[in-house]
C-alpha cells in the first residue's frame, strides 16, 4: 500500500464515521492517526458528547471487534484480561478470556477502577498481550484502547498515575457541537439511529497494511531537530516541573508521519508537527503551583507557547 492509498482509506473511514458523529473531522483525524501508529486515545470530556459511539463507529467501518467495559471500583484486573475455571469433566482448568481480547476496547470511566485495575491495561496497551497463570496470550491485531474520564468529577474516582497517562498516545477531548452542528445532529438522529445503519469501508488487514505504509514517511533532520528542540523547551518551561521524556518525543514523530501520511503526503513538513503535539504532549507533562487549577486546558496554553517560541525550521533556497 503506498502514502495515496493511505489517504482513500483515511478519507473514507473519516466520512463514514461523519455520518454519525457530526462536525468533528478533526478529532477523527487524530483517532485514525494514533490508530495508524500503533498508540492508543485517552478521551477527557463531560458526558454524553458522543464518545462511545466515536468508538462504535470506528470499530464498525474497520469491521472490527468491539468491547466495551464500564470500569467501576469494584472491577478486578480478571475481569479484564480473563479466569482460568476448573472444567470437572475434563479435569482441568480452561482460561475464559476476558473483553480484552478483541481488536477495539472502551474503557469507560477509566479512573473509576482501582490503579490494581488499572494497571491490569498496561501491558496489553503496550506489548499487546496478556499474561495469565504463567501463560502469554497475544492479542489480535489491531488492539486499540479508547479510554474516557469525565475531568468534572473527581469524587470516588482514582487518578491515573504519570506511568499509565504516559501509556496513552494522544489525550483528546470531543467538545461541545456548534449551533449548526447540534441542529444537524437532531435532524439525523429525529427517526432513526446512523450507527445501527452503518456499514464498513475498510477491513482490519487493509488498517495494518495503512500502518505499514506510514512507517515510510520520511523524516527529515531538521524536522527531528525540530521536534526535539520542541521536547527540551518543555524541559526547560517555568511553567512545568516534568517536560517530555524520549517516549514522548518518539510519539511525536510517529503522529506526525502518520498525520503526513492521511494527508497524502510521504514526508512530515513543521505544521504536522505542530498540528499532533498538543495532543500528544498534554497529558505528558505537569504544571507547577497555582497553573495545577487549569487542568488539561492550561497544559495545552503551555504547550502551545511554545510551539509559538520554538523557531519552525525553513527551507533554504
Amino acid at each position: 500500500m503506498n502514502i495515496s492509498q493511505v489517504k482513500k482509506v483515511a478519507e473514507e473511514i473519516r466520512e463514514n464515521i461523519g455520518k454519525v458523529i457530526i462536525g468533528k473531522n478533526d478529532i477523527i483525524d487524530l483517532v485514525l492517526v494514533s490508530l495508524l501508529s500503533n498508540g492508543h486515545v485517552l478521551l477527557e470530556d463531560v458526558p454524553g458528547l458522543g464518545k462511545t459511539m466515536l468508538a462504535k463507529s470506528l470499530a464498525k467501518s474497520i469491521d472490527a471487534h468491539f468491547a466495551r467495559v464500564q470500569f467501576t471500583p469494584d472491577l478486578l484486573p480478571s475481569d479484564l484480561t480473563g479466569v482460568s475455571i476448573y472444567n470437572q469433566k475434563q479435569g482441568e482448568f480452561i482460561f475464559k478470556k476476558g473483553p480484552l481480547f478483541t481488536n477495539i476496547v472502551l474503557a469507560d470511566e477509566i479512573n473509576r477502577a482501582t490503579p490494581r485495575t488499572q494497571s491490569a491495561l498496561l501491558e496489553c496497551m503496550e506489548e499487546h498481550q496478556i499474561t495469565a497463570d504463567g501463560v502469554t496470550y497475544r492479542l489480535d491485531e489491531p488492539f486499540f484502547v479508547i479510554a474516557t474520564q469525565n475531568p468534572l468529577e473527581t469524587q470516588g474516582t482514582f487518578p491515573l498515575p504519570e506511568a499509565q497517562m504516559d501509556r496513552f498516545f494522544m489525550r483528546l477531548s470531543i467538545g461541545y457541537p456548534q449551533i449548526e452542528e447540534e441542529i444537524a445532529i437532531l435532524t439525523r438522529f429525529e427517526r432513526d439511529m446512523p450507527l445501527e445503519e452503518l456499514k464498513s469501508v475498510a477491513t482490519k488487514e487493509v488498517i495494518l497494511e495503512a500502518a505499514k505504509a506510514v512507517k515510510t514517511v520520511a523524516v527529515s533532520d531538521d524536522i527531528k531537530d525540530y521536534i526535539v528542540r520542541i521536547v527540551t523547551a518543555t524541559r526547560n518551561s517555568v511553567r512545568l516541573i516534568l517536560g517530555l521524556s524520549p517516549r514522548g518525543s518518539l510519539a511525536l514523530m510517529r503522529a506526525a508521519r502518520a498525520y503526513a501520511a492521511i494527508k497524502g503526503r510521504d514526508f512530515v513538513i513543521p505544521s504536522d508537527v505542530k498540528a499532533v503535539a498538543p495532543h500528544v504532549m498534554s497529558h505528558r507533562v505537569m504544571l507547577k503551583g497555582h497553573s495545577l487549577s487549569y487542568g488539561m486546558r492550561g497544559t495545552m496554553d503551555v504547550i502551545n507557547e511554545v510551539l509559538d517560541t520554538v523557531p519552525v525550521p525553513t527551507e533554504e533556497v
